[in-house]
């Protein structure tokens, strides 16, 4: 399947076993999702579960949210993770605090899905990742997907979430392929990582595209590290990071996102916290630049971590145990 493909599998499995399951958002319904997330699921559930909303993320949020604690499980999608920005009091105030407020007598079974990342072409105001705008708030569940497979586990798991929960869609991913395994066996389980690739020179932490490109880098280089696929951000998997780490004495976060408030900060530190006098060298982070993401394919395409950067900032690492420039600082482009 394609990654947009193991989405509908996903959501179609979930609406057969549960018809509380519903889906809402713009375009979801006759268009089959603004970039085919949703293909097909109209026809087959009708127009009360699938259903098409007006420009109003604030508005279908709000109503998510209400349809959640009325006991419904809804499925609301933004089409840019950047408009979720009208609709954050919703969630951080409204969804994420019922539990807390009620003292445990109201859950909101909701996920919000939004497609994130560079790479295909959307310029400054649709390439953003921004899962710092949702990971600092206590009650809301963040992840992300890399794999169909991954994508059809994380979906499954997040719908039967008891709480709010946000998922996060790489969607220079949606066309990419691979096996997915439908069923229970396919499920997978939120706050908990994978090993993308074993090793033992390094640990590498990565989620969605950076995953792809972390591989990559690995294969390019010949360096036999461990890439953990995070998958859940809040709350991230200390157990597999950690003891992965306590095994290479080396991290490195390959994030997306720009390098202030990056997602990756918090990890290091509390690598650097309970580990610190078994590393081997300080842990890092590769990060986009602190820009917006450009328009031009070729800026674009330098704006992401490519390959070849984290082939040359890994090999640069283990052979000297200190922390590489950045491409824009080592090019004399710009110094923090």
């Amino acid at each position: 399947m394609r990654l947009r493909q193991a989405i509908v599998a996903a959501l179609q499995d979930e609406m057969r076993s549960d018809p509380s399951v519903m889906i809402m958002g713009e375009d979801v319904a006759v268009a089959g999702g603004p970039f085919k997330t949703s293909e097909g699921l109209l026809e087959e559930f009708g127009p009360n579960r699938v259903r098409d909303t007006p420009i109003s993320e604030m508005a279908f949020t709000g109503a998510g949210v209400g349809a959640a604690i009325a006991g419904l499980k809804p499925v609301v999608e933004i089409m840019f993770m950047e408009f979720l920005g009208v609709a954050l009091d919703q969630l951080v105030t409204g969804a994420a605090k019922m539990r807390y407020l009620s003292k445990g007598q109201v859950s909101v079974p909701l996920v919000v899905r939004a497609s994130v990342g560079s790479g295909s072409g959307f310029g400054s105001q649709h390439s953003q990742t921004l899962e710092n705008w949702v990971t600092s708030t206590p009650g809301l569940t963040v992840a992300t997907v890399s794999t169909p497979q991954t994508a059809y586990g994380i979906m499954r798991a997040a719908v039967r979430d008891p709480g709010p929960t946000i998922v996060l869609e790489p969607r220079a991913l949606y066309a990419v392929r691979g096996p997915v395994e439908r069923g229970e066996s396919g499920i997978l389980r939120l706050g908990k990582a994978l090993i993308a690739r074993p090793g033992s020179a390094l640990t590498i932490v990565a989620m969605g595209q950076t995953v792809t490109t972390s591989l990559a880098a690995v294969e390019q280089s010949g360096i036999d590290a461990e890439v953990i696929d995070l998958l859940t951000l809040a709350p991230w998997d200390r157990e597999t990071v950690l003891e992965s780490v306590a095994r290479t004495g080396r991290l490195v976060v390959v994030e997306e996102a720009p390098e202030s408030g990056g997602w990756g900060s918090e990890i290091v530190a509390a690598v650097t916290r309970e580990l610190f006098s078994s590393l081997a060298a300080a842990p890092f982070r590769i990060t986009a630049p602190n820009a917006p993401v450009p328009y031009n394919r070729e800026l674009e395409a330098r704006f992401l971590p490519q390959p070849s950067e984290i082939a040359r900032q890994l090999t640069s690492y283990l052979a000297t145990d200190s922390v590489p420039a950045p491409w824009w600082v080592a090019e004399g482009i710009h110094h923090d």
